[in-house]
């Protein structure tokens, strides 16, 4: 009989600490890819987009969370972002 009530609390208490501990990962991935959304990189002056050099200024830090805070981010200027600012719009 207590064989039986230990097999069962040992049982639950396993599944509680399982969907524990996958709720805390949940959390710490969610936090994860938050901070990783924060990379300025892609919308830098700098880079390049090129898998070999993908900043011209820090290529180390580049795409890391070391460039989050990065002092020499400038944002993109585009030609084609200009001419489309003149542009009429035909609808």
């Amino acid at each position: 009989m207590s064989t039986t009530i230990f097999c069962a609390f040992f049982a639950w208490a396993s599944l509680i600490l399982f969907f524990c501990s996958v709720c805390l990962t949940w959390n710490k991935g969610a936090t994860y890819l938050k901070s990783l959304h924060q990379i300025p990189c892609s919308a830098c002056e700098y880079f390049t987009n090129d898998h070999r050099l993908k900043c011209t200024v820090h290529p180390k830090k580049a795409c890391s969370e070391q460039a989050i805070n990065c002092i020499d981010f400038e944002p993109k200027t585009s030609a084609c972002n200009a001419c489309q600012k003149g542009r009429r719009k035909l609808y």
